[in-house]
């Protein structure tokens, strides 16, 4: 029998958060879904660490339930760190001719301001063949910067072996979604302009900083989640009919609806605010320019909503609502299809005033049908039934699922380069008029439902 060609998942930045929290933990998920799918994993980072203090951070990273499994015992054996200059060509070098596989995916687990110099280092030192770049958001910082960046890595590797990461569209994510739409008689037909009055997609937390600020407090809401994932999401929900949900039919569906959207006008349709001290289930919250690490002059806002429409003839005047806000009262990770009225309901029904409504959410997955019926005493006064059901959710981790797209080689789950560009070129307009302090920054206290303009979905 033939052994499965040995992949390397070089982790650049490697001591920090990113790596300990998320990465490694999705792949113990993997592992275990996969026991005989073989990793290697290395770590690499400026800080200094011995290798019983990576093999203890590792092992403690790959418990799932206390208990580290065989696939997760064969990447404790092999696993090593490596203290370096990533951006340094010289050092980068050395790292890389160290690295003995068949496949190589570098994971870019660094904040943005040093991703384009590591991709400056890995043009002059070139990469094995069949490499893959596996990239963390934010892609740039603009535009600008995106068209730049993308220029750059495509220098590197070809652009399907780019992968920019998205955690928050995990493959059972977008499949339910498409699932949900293509596959019901019940919603294909009504799902446009003429039956559709708005959509919300919304992204609500009650967590704080929780010791981020020195990436938050650089980006805040509109670019850390709308910019990206709530973008991303809309378009999932405002495509036109795919033939497949191959890489190249997704994707490209995807880009047609970016390309199509727009703020119409960055003032009056978009929204910022900032979080002041209150308490979340008990626990006291501190106002955000008090927290540790914060910079009170960048003006940065921890709840933003824009207005955003697709000028395609399936949704022109259809406004799509992207909502996210961290420290509010309750979590909200979900898209609201809202239906029009219908034109006429009989004489002699009272009681009607709700819009029927599709509630999808996120991670748990699942749906909510809100539909008009007549209430169950008086069979004259109409009233809201919840029809509810939950959605296939896979037993891997958000991160599990997007490690395994990289090492499959599956782009479905990334973010193509042209999506990343118009990504920003869709909300620029909006920082440009923040930045000029057209849009007045709004205060919530931390513990509530925002500040004074919450959306029609429910808590």
């Amino acid at each position: 029998m033939a052994s499965q060609p040995s992949t390397t998942l070089l982790i650049l930045g490697a001591s920090g958060d990113l790596t300990s929290r998320l990465l490694l933990p999705g792949i113990a998920t993997l592992l275990r879904a996969e026991p005989d799918r073989r990793v290697d994993v290395v770590g690499a980072d400026l800080r200094e660490l011995t290798a019983d203090d990576w093999h203890d951070r590792v092992h403690t990273a790959l418990q799932l339930d206390g208990v580290v499994g065989p696939g997760a015992k064969a990447v404790l054996r092999s696993t090593r760190y490596v203290a370096g200059d990533a951006t340094d060509p010289a050092s980068l070098r050395a790292l890389l001719e160290s690295i003995d596989c068949d496949r190589l995916v570098i994971y870019f687990a660094l904040p943005p301001q040093v991703t384009e110099p590591v991709c400056r280092a890995l043009e002059q030192t070139g990469v094995p063949e069949g490499t893959i770049l596996a990239i963390e958001k934010p892609f740039g910082a603009s535009l600008e910067s995106a068209r730049e960046l993308n220029a750059l890595v495509t220098r590197i590797v070809p652009e399907d072996r780019v992968f920019r990461i998205d955690h928050f569209l995990g493959l059972h994510t977008v499949l339910n979604l498409l699932g949900l739409r293509f596959a019901n008689r019940l919603l294909e037909p009504v799902w446009d302009r003429d039956s559709i009055a708005k959509v919300e997609v919304l992204y609500d937390e009650t967590v704080t900083l929780e010791g981020r600020a020195g990436y938050y407090d650089r980006n805040g809401a509109l670019r850390d989640m709308i910019q990206s994932h709530l973008l991303q999401i809309m378009a999932l929900i405002a495509i036109e009919p795919i033939a497949s949900v191959a890489a190249r039919d997704l994707r490209d569906a995807v880009g047609q609806v970016l390309r199509a959207a727009r703020v119409a006008d960055p003032v009056a349709h978009s929204r910022r605010a900032r979080y002041t001290a209150g308490s979340i289930d008990g626990r006291e919250v501190p106002d955000y320019v008090a927290e540790e690490g914060v910079d009170a002059s960048l003006g940065t806002e921890t709840l933003a909503e824009v207005q955003v429409e697709v000028a395609t003839a399936r949704w022109a005047g259809v406004p799509f609502i992207l909502r996210s806000g961290k420290s509010l009262a309750g979590v909200r990770k979900r898209a609201i299809i809202h239906w029009r009225p219908p034109a006429l309901v009989p004489e002699g029904f009272a009681g009607r005033d709700t819009p029927d409504r599709l509630v999808i959410d996120f991670k748990p997955d699942g749906f909510e049908l809100h539909i008009t019926t007549n209430g169950s005493g008086d069979p004259f006064t109409l009233e809201q039934t919840v029809l509810r059901g939950e959605l296939g959710g896979g037993a891997l981790l958000p991160y599990g699922e997007v490690l395994a797209s990289i090492l499959d080689g599956d782009p479905r789950l990334a973010v193509r380069g042209d999506a990343a560009e118009e990504c920003w070129r869709i909300i620029e307009p909006v920082l440009e008029a923040w930045r000029a302090d057209a849009v007045p920054m709004q205060e919530y206290a931390a513990g509530s439902l925002g500040p004074g303009w919450d959306t029609d979905g429910d808590i």
